[in-house]
């Protein structure tokens, strides 16, 4: 990864803005409800953007808020140039990314592009007839044989990606459910139609989109329909798009892959900003049950070098199941043994739990996989709730359980609404562990020790340290396989996270925290870029429930002194022999690398 300035599209630093932000990934609906009807809203988000400018969110990440017969949770979209109306108005929208942008915070959206409803004009007309103005927008066939190298990716509820259609007594194609049926993206109309969408929703000011579904865009013979050559030239149309008539936005693609596949989609920087790291996530989790770096380090091993100027994004949770998809037959029996021990847990080829029942509510080990989500490699994408560490409900359907109303207090209906609790588009947790009324937002931020409070202080530190969104990786040898440990490292401009663009309103105002970041402290080395400075950060984490000592070689940095970030305390410096540390039970420690603080004990007791 490079630690310089990228050089991709664009030589100019505020287009990369991707590179040190952090996600919010936010489902409207569940979030909070303004109009009292049971379904959050637009309004109800724009309301609470103060709360997340409080947190330290850069970006926010809208589910999609399309019209949708809502058979998969607005994936399903039924016209891609509206807002649905439980949701609001195309004039919220723009209120809502108005107000976001002054406030720092940029807004991007899920664009559903592999696939419409059933229930979509489009599909509505393709049916109807094999020789209508849009009968070729979909993929038709007369038999249900053609392509079975194509896996089924919903094996669990669909026998096949073909489903017989009464009307035209043809069959069409679906790579997910059967009321999704595929674009037919070898029509150049749908492709200059899905175009005319990119256009619509960035004039309004979005900041990007998340490609849904992309790998499968096109279908070939003999091949799994996933990846293909002209998936990727499609990709690239739209970025070339994005390149020449909105600078600074971006494509976020969502491509569940082995990360050699996955890295295809940044193309030689001409296509995707950032790319999800799927594999990444389950083997956090197989790490911190084995209490051994190796799932973690190996699959590091294997993720390429990607251009300059392109990013990975990073989770922890979503608004999916944990998708077991790229782990091997032996590890997702292990996972499924170990987080999913109710068969009402799974879901599809993944596990349908939220960060806190996975972790059986240890809050230690919630800081370590944050600790560890902030630091590697990426952009970090927080989950809504999970800053509150709220609980799932594994009864609801389908992937249902993860996305219950936000508990913003004790009040009725968790604060999230004032409708009656039958209106409420799903229930609000109410279990003694995880409900509303012993997990919400007004209890944490009154207490200064809740894992709210914690989440937005490591947030801050983040923000001191350019160098984790940019800079280089090292892992460090170390004896003890419990023991996670590596540096960041590189030149990282003085001001890196760059405004909000003008947008013709108030201009972008600085995230409020209540308190200073931390001061870096200067390395003693002149920086090798004017406007640019050399950072080191040595991140070491503990896997283990037990407490472990570490000793890490770092005879590159020696005569250098670790500084810890938190507290900004200086460790002995580095010597010839390897360094000595210990960690307790799932602990972690961020030292800034310095060559010039003061020596031990000069500071003021």
């Amino acid at each position: 990864m490079s630690a310089t300035v990228p050089s991709g599209s664009s030589g100019d630093p505020s287009h990369h803005w991707f590179q040190h932000t952090v996600f919010y990934e936010v489902l409207v609906r569940g979030f909070f409800d303004a109009n009292d009807d049971g379904t959050g809203d637009l309004a109800g988000l724009r309301a609470k953007l103060d709360y997340l400018q409080w947190l330290g969110i850069d970006c926010l990440w809208l589910l999609p808020f399309n019209p949708s017969p809502m058979r998969d949770g607005g994936y399903d979209v039924s016209d891609f140039f509206q807002v649905h109306p439980d949701y609001g108005t195309i004039g919220d929208l723009v209120a809502l990314v108005e107000d976001a942008h002054r406030r720092g915070i940029r807004v991007i959206a899920d664009l559903v592009i592999n696939h419409t409803s059933d229930q979509h004009p489009w599909f509505v007309e393709s049916r109807s007839s094999r020789t209508n103005p849009k009968a070729d927008w979909y993929v038709w066939n007369d038999d249900d044989k053609r392509w079975p190298e194509a896996r089924v990716v919903f094996a669990d509820v669909e026998r096949s990606n073909w489903t017989f259609d009464d009307t035209r007594k043809q069959y069409y194609w679906h790579r997910f459910y059967s009321h999704q049926p595929d674009l037919n993206y070898d029509n150049p109309e749908v492709a200059e139609a899905m175009l005319e969408v990119v256009r619509f929703w960035l004039d309004l000011g979005l900041d990007g989109f998340r490609l849904d579904a992309v790998p499968y865009l096109f279908q070939r013979d003999g091949t799994s329909g996933e990846h293909l050559p002209e998936t990727h030239a499609y990709v690239r149309r739209i970025r070339k798009q994005l390149d020449a008539e909105y600078p600074g936005r971006i494509l976020l693609a969502e491509a569940n892959g082995w990360p050699a596949d996955v890295a295809d989609y940044f193309g030689t920087g001409d296509e995707c900003h950032l790319c999800f790291h799927f594999p990444l996530m389950p083997r956090l989790f197989t790490a911190v049950r084995r209490e051994q770096r190796y799932p973690v380090t190996e699959i590091l091993s294997q993720t390429p070098e990607i251009p300059d100027g392109c990013q990975w994004a990073i989770f922890l949770r979503n608004h999916d199941e944990l998708t077991l998809e790229q782990v091997t037959d032996e590890e997702r029996d292990y996972l499924f043994a170990e987080y999913a021990k109710d068969p009402r847990m799974k879901r599809h080829m993944g596990i349908g739990r939220r960060l806190a029942p996975l972790l059986d509510g240890d809050r230690r080990l919630a800081e370590l996989l944050y600790a560890l989500l902030l630091s590697l490699p990426g952009s970090p994408v927080v989950y809504y709730g999970d800053e509150i560490l709220m609980g799932d409900n594994i009864y609801l359907g389908d992937r249902d359980s993860v996305r219950t109303p936000m508990q913003w207090s004790p009040d009725r209906n968790g604060g999230f609404s004032r409708a009656d609790f039958a209106r409420l588009y799903l229930p609000p947790l109410m279990d003694p562990v995880y409900g509303y009324g012993a997990v919400n937002v007004e209890a944490q931020m009154r207490n200064p020790g809740s894992f709210l409070h914690w989440l937005r202080g490591m947030l801050v530190q983040r923000r001191s340290l350019p160098v984790l969104g940019v800079g280089r990786m090292e892992v460090l040898d170390c004896p003890n396989p419990s023991i996670l440990a590596f540096v960041r490292s590189g030149e990282v401009l003085e001001a890196s996270i760059a405004a909000v663009p003008s947008t013709g309103q108030e201009p972008a105002v600085p995230v409020s925290t209540g308190q200073e970041p931390a001061v870096p402290v200067s390395t003693g080395q002149e920086p090798a870029v004017p406007g640019h400075r050399s950072q080191a950060v040595l991140c070491v984490h503990n896997l283990s429930r037990f407490a472990q000592p570490a000793l890490l070689d770092l005879a590159p940095w020696e005569g250098m002194r670790p500084v810890e970030v938190l507290g900004r305390v200086p460790f002995p410096a580095v010597g010839a022999e390897p360094y000595p540390l210990a960690l307790g039970p799932y602990g972690y420690s961020w030292f800034e690398l310095s060559a010039s603080v003061e020596p031990l004990g000069a500071q003021e007791p």
